[in-house]
């Protein structure tokens, strides 16, 4: 054979291993996406509860706060959980919709973006945020004086208006035949019940007298529980409590970093949801499920 023979033999077989080799890659890239998404239970309904401005040492171990305290013995308690930021409004932003969208806690007119309910209905599940003492469904007014203990800057969804009116829906709803839940609800009490006027006792016994019921029946209806808060008070470097609650999930201390954005992107993934904002560069929580 001669020597350009040799070079082109030599150049094809290159090309081959190389096309090989990139294959190859997508395969296990393919494979590694599908491991991931198996490793993520899909419960049938999620409810996730914010509470307000309280570090982590605030809560664990308080007497004032037994039922969360109860609650993290039986589910998964994060030890490095974090908000993302100061003040209030900010922080529920990013957990609904990946972005803080440089606001504090101001008055918005309602903006169109990616965020968890709509791409929870787009993709044929459904999503209700249900804010407690909200004037009525679909409200989107800021007025604190007037609405008080209802505070639009603890409800997302109210800013986002690609978000339909119907899944902005006051505590009142939410339904006591929990099978007729959405998918995924987000519950927010009011100012005197989320531990921000109120106290760590008065937030405490609201989740219980309102939740309870539901963490037992989701233990046999393959749903979850999640309790968090927007941020810390300031004296922690906003280290928060973050737990999870239900059939699928290994009870234990969990010590890895966690975020808004990282909740939200283990939602999104448990639902095959496009990741919103920043969420899409964080990886889903997956060492914690049964």
């Amino acid at each position: 054979m001669d020597y350009p023979s040799i070079v082109c033999l030599h150049s094809g077989y290159q090309r081959f291993v190389w096309a090989g080799l990139v294959f190859l890659h997508v395969l296990l890239s393919a494979f590694t996406l599908s491991l991931q998404a198996q490793a993520l239970p899909q419960p049938d309904h999620i409810v996730i509860v914010i509470e307000e401005n309280h570090a982590y040492s605030a809560i664990l171990e308080n007497t004032e706060a037994s039922y969360i305290n109860a609650l993290a013995s039986q589910g998964a308690l994060f030890t490095n959980s974090f908000a993302l930021t100061h003040p209030s409004q900010p922080n529920y932003l990013g957990f609904f919709a990946g972005d803080t969208f440089g606001v504090g806690n101001e008055c918005l007119d309602p903006f169109s973006a990616p965020n968890l309910g709509t791409a929870l209905i787009d993709a044929g599940f459904t999503f209700i945020g249900y804010s407690e003492s909200q004037p009525s469904v679909g409200y989107r007014v800021c007025d604190e004086s007037e609405d008080y203990p209802y505070a639009k800057r603890h409800n997302p969804w109210a800013s986002l208006s690609n978000v339909p009116e119907d899944s902005n829906r006051p505590f009142t709803d939410f339904p006591s035949d929990y099978s007729n839940l959405p998918t995924v609800a987000i519950v927010v009490p009011n100012m005197l019940n989320n531990m921000h006027d109120g106290s760590i006792a008065d937030g405490n016994a609201w989740l219980q007298t309102n939740l309870d019921a539901y963490v037992q029946w989701a233990q046999a209806n393959n749903s979850l529980l999640i309790v968090t808060w927007d941020e810390d008070d300031g004296s922690e470097g906003n280290r928060i409590v973050t737990l999870f609650v239900g059939p699928m999930v290994q009870p234990g201390l969990y010590d890895e970093s966690v975020d808004h954005y990282r909740v939200l992107r283990t939602i999104e993934d448990m639902y095959g949801l496009p990741a919103a904002g920043e969420s899409a560069s964080r990886t889903p929580i997956t060492d914690v499920w049964q």
